[in-house]
């Protein structure tokens, strides 16, 4: 199904709550009010906007500290009163330097990172490798190699999948995590070198789960 902003329920004050999330990780980042322009203005300008209750205006994300939220998605609930905001941020989402907003723990201790939410982040700085290569980047070096990197890139996946088989198989789990989590590395990197998206493997991953 498809919303329109003409179909969306504001509130008596003109505003509607959106839930941010990062579009590489899943994690969530913040949650704000939107207004009708502003939700125009994020549309247009491909740049997060809210409205401020407190200064009653209109404000973009990022507009002092420069950590900008580039949109990649918007969807709204069931009830059409709620939006899920997917946006690509330029840096830590919340004003105290954090990434998330969210880490102030109520009940329990406050979660480490998820598997899911390292590999969004990882996947982003190997894009950016890959875009802007630094000097002297490991990453950024089997990138360099163009259409030749992708038999050594392949080759490391397979040096890393035999450390893994051998770790798993003399029980050493520190060993196992440490080889799994070069595995990864190098997977992710494969996959940008062979031009495939990582959400292309997570609908391959959903269609064999049905």
């Amino acid at each position: 199904m498809t919303a329109s902003i003409e179909g969306l329920r504001f509130d008596e004050q003109g505003l509607i709550p959106a839930v941010v999330q990062d579009s590489d990780s899943g994690q969530v980042l913040m949650v704000a009010y939107m207004s009708r322009e502003s939700l125009e203005r994020t549309l247009a300008t491909g740049e997060v906007h809210f409205w401020s209750r407190s200064r009653e205006t209109i404000w973009r994300k990022g507009e002092t500290s420069g950590n900008v939220l580039r949109l990649r998605s918007i969807v709204a609930d069931c009830d059409l009163d709620c939006l899920l905001v997917r946006a690509e941020p330029a840096g830590p989402a919340c004003h105290t330097g954090e990434r998330s907003c969210f880490f102030e723990s109520l009940v329990g201790e406050t979660p480490s990172a998820e598997l899911g939410e390292v590999l969004g982040r990882l996947s982003r700085v190997i894009r950016e490798r890959h875009e802007s290569p630094p000097e002297g980047s490991y990453t950024a070096e089997l990138f360099a190699q163009g259409a030749k990197g992708i038999p050594r890139i392949a080759q490391k996946v397979g040096e890393e999948s035999t450390e893994v088989v051998i770790a798993a198989t003399q029980g050493n789990t520190l060993e196992l995590a440490e080889e799994s989590a070069d595995l990864l590395y190098h997977l992710l990197v494969l996959w940008r070198a062979s031009g495939i998206a990582p959400a292309a493997v997570a609908s391959a991953l959903e269609r064999r789960m049905k």
